[in-house]
């Protein structure tokens, strides 16, 4: 029985506005296109859709708006909240096939991109033009730029250099109507009506679809320096943070991990973990231009630790161990999705000075409810990933007490001037915890963005609207 939301007839108006070789219904492609980087979560599409140019998904959109058919867009598939699979079906659209850099412009410090891009691999292309493009989320070796900019994605180095919505002048969007335009324009400032670039940035795919992005570029640092700081206690370790601000120094990257975080990603790379006395570890970077003040800097850092019960302070001497030590980070999360049994991962951010809190009301919370959490994050903006593990398979039980941690926690970061999430988004997996955050009123405002930009409610359609 063919249960497909899509009929036969209008699937050949689809094929003959884009070609057989855009239009896919095989399982195997199917189910390719029913997950992403959420443990547990499968979501199958009834057709995928690989349109080659910003003409043919216009025609795409037209046919299904149309016709009502619910579209979901797809990048890279590494997001975290299952906000790029199908919640009712429908057309899967992947941009994979929008993956030219189309133009670097040097004079300006700009670059513009199709969505298909992979974020590391514009990284790369612009480091050999001595161009920084700043964004550096875990997933950059295979998510998409217009799957950051969906997501307003972070990573390391948002402390210093901000998120993706800062390095976004201009935008090409396909309005679920089919209508193309672009947002803004390429000038670095903009006082005119409403912001339409920033509002699709972080939009999660429900108001457009981006097609090509102009983004800002910086002169890329030649030298960084790197240490790792380990803490008996990590309340000591999340107080130092706001105190390496205090002290007049910004690292490029602050990042925050508990023992079990790196015992995880130590298994999964088959290395030998840090030490057990440890309960913390602050791995902290700063870079720039000048070796000499990036040794002040370090010098400023290693001196406001001594005030918070530090352990060892290493500095990495090379690039093999700078690499290394990075490798450990970058790897947790898919540690813990390839070995941990369960784990619901949050993404919560609260104002820096309030992160002692945040860590002893989380680790109440654990013992409350009587499950395994463990927290790494990026602590310079306050940002922590809290991760509900289960090690063995999980029961109803388990997940009963462990749905109620997450709204404790949700709760106790809201009471902390907090938000539910910095980087991942809301998507399928946190859109019932909406509620603690934002009232009636302000849900009914985003459902009025929606119905403006998609009036029949067809683009990424059962997520956080």
């Amino acid at each position: 029985m063919n249960n497909s939301k899509i009929p036969p007839s209008v699937e050949q108006q689809i094929v003959e506005a884009l070609g057989q070789d855009c239009v896919f219904t095989d399982n195997e492609t199917l189910e390719k296109h029913s997950r992403d980087q959420s443990k547990n979560l499968t979501l199958r599409p009834d057709m995928v859709v690989k349109p080659h140019d910003t003409e043919g998904l216009s025609r795409l959109f037209k046919i299904c708006n149309t016709h009502g058919i619910p579209v979901t867009i797809q990048g890279g598939l590494s997001g975290l909240t299952g906000a790029a699979l199908t919640a009712t079906g429908g057309i899967a659209l992947s941009m994979e096939r929008f993956d030219k850099i189309l133009d670097i412009d040097k004079a300006n410090f700009q670059v513009t991109v199709e969505a298909g891009v992979i974020t590391e691999h514009l990284y790369n292309v612009l480091k050999n033009n001595d161009l920084f493009y700043p964004p550096d989320p875990q997933g950059k070796g295979w998510s998409f730029i217009g799957g950051n900019i969906n997501t307003n994605a972070g990573g390391p180095k948002c402390v210093k250099y901000g998120v993706t919505r800062d390095y976004v002048l201009n935008l090409e969007i396909v309005l679920p109507s089919g209508e193309v335009m672009w947002t803004s324009s390429n000038t670095l400032k903009f006082s005119t009506c409403y912001n339409l670039t920033h509002l699709i940035v972080g939009s999660e795919g429900t108001l457009a679809v981006v097609t090509k992005a102009v983004l800002k570029l910086l002169p890329l640092p030649t030298v960084n320096l790197l240490l790792l700081a380990s803490f008996p206690e990590a309340e000591d370790a999340c107080t130092a943070v706001a105190a390496i601000f205090q002290a007049g120094v910004v690292p490029s990257g602050l990042e925050y991990m508990e023992w079990e975080m790196v015992n995880y990603s130590a298994r999964y790379l088959g290395v030998e973990p840090l030490s057990r006395e440890h309960d913390a570890f602050l791995l902290i970077e700063v870079d720039g231009n000048n070796l000499d003040i990036l040794h002040q800097d370090c010098e400023k850092i290693a001196t406001v630790l001594q005030d918070f019960k530090v352990g060892d302070i290493l500095f990495a001497d090379n690039e093999t161990q700078k690499n290394e030590l990075w490798k450990l980070r970058r790897n947790a999360g898919n540690a813990m999705i390839n070995l941990s049994k369960e784990r619901l991962g949050e993404d919560t951010v609260v104002p820096r000075a309030a992160l002692p809190a945040q860590l002893k009301g989380v680790r109440e919370i654990a013992q409350k409810y009587g499950v395994k959490i463990a927290s790494l994050g990026h602590l310079g903006d306050g940002n922590m990933h809290i991760n509900i593990l289960a090690d063995e398979e999980p029961t109803e039980e388990w997940y009963t007490r462990a749905k109620q941690a997450k709204r404790a926690i949700f709760e106790l970061t809201k009471s902390l001037n907090g938000m539910l999430s910095a980087e991942h988004g809301v998507g399928i997996t946190q859109t019932p915890f909406l509620d603690v955050f934002f009232n009636n009123t302000h849900r009914e405002i985003l459902r009025g963005i929606k119905k403006v930009f998609d009036p029949k409610g067809i683009l990424n359609p059962h997520k956080f609207v």
